[in-house]
């Protein structure tokens, strides 16, 4: 008998870094499905104008996920004023491109903030709220790169493996433990969002949309897993690759085009708005460092 998907009317949603891409159209589809959707952005302005395009109960609200004080008391607002969270989404994420040396130790240490830290961060709130109540689902968008290297974002792939990794682990933690919390990461190819201007199409992965992400996590919360793939042939590819010695996959890496598909995209100019707005991205960064 096959599975029925679970209803995901009236439930109470968080996507973080929701004001475009992959966490507005995620929100989108999720109001379409009759959920209660919270949106939090690092720009107020963004975050709102987003909600009222989306509509429904959609709300927007100012959210800076690598200062902890503040994502915890975002969280507390968003139970004051729409009940109790039901979902989680961790989908805020950043992709500064540059060889290691010309890193700068901001660069590297925002990367870390937002993309992993912040999710650690949600995700233990997350459970703390869910755990006494029964039940929740927590959605971490990790990449492909969370299982196959980047050259050119040696830091960006080190943090998405961390989410992978950290995901991975919670889901048989959880399994264990008999809690009754499903969690889920996205591995998406690239994006055809800012983030993903002045890359190259990889010959072997085809580029996806966002509608195409947020359609796969929809899916992933009514019928859980562990791990989601888009395109779902990427994750036949990754699971394949794992199996081809290194010297080969790097010979394959290289004819499809992948091997400098970020290092050639450092200085395109199409980058530079991204790269500046990028730079601006963890406020809160330095704030929890010192504390």
């Amino acid at each position: 008998m096959a599975r029925q998907p679970r209803s995901l009317a009236g439930k109470v949603v968080v996507i973080t870094g929701a004001g475009r891409g992959i966490g507005a159209a995620t929100a989108t589809q999720l109001a379409g499905e009759g959920a209660v959707v919270a949106i939090g952005d690092l720009d107020e302005s963004l975050a709102k104008e987003t909600a009222a395009r989306i509509g429904g109960s959609t709300v927007g609200m100012p959210l800076d996920v690598t200062d902890h004080a503040g994502f915890t008391a975002f969280l507390d607002q968003v139970e004051r004023e729409l009940g109790p969270i039901d979902v989680l989404v961790n989908n805020a994420g950043i992709m500064p491109l540059s060889k290691i040396e010309d890193e700068s130790a901001a660069s590297t240490y925002a990367q870390v903030a937002v993309n992993v830290l912040a999710v650690i961060h949600g995700t233990k709130e997350a459970v703390r709220r869910m755990k006494p109540r029964g039940g929740g689902h927590i959605v971490n968008i990790s990449s492909a790169a969370g299982r196959v290297p980047v050259a050119g974002g040696a830091t960006y792939t080190g943090t998405k493996h961390a989410v992978s990794g950290f995901s991975n682990a919670l889901h048989i933690e959880f399994k264990s433990e008999r809690t009754p919390i499903d969690i889920t990461a996205v591995h998406p190819a690239i994006v055809r969002t800012e983030l993903s201007k002045g890359l190259k199409d990889n010959k072997g992965v085809s580029p996806v949309t966002p509608e195409q992400v947020a359609a796969a996590v929809v899916d992933a919360l009514k019928f859980p897993q562990p791990n989601v793939y888009v395109p779902k042939s990427l994750g036949m590819a990754t699971k394949t690759g794992a199996l081809v010695p290194q010297r080969m996959g790097e010979w394959l890496n290289r004819v499809l085009g992948g091997e400098r598909a970020a290092l050639d995209a450092i200085a395109s100019p199409d980058r530079q708005d991204y790269e500046n707005r990028v730079a601006q991205s963890a406020p809160g960064a330095e704030k929890e460092r010192i504390a």
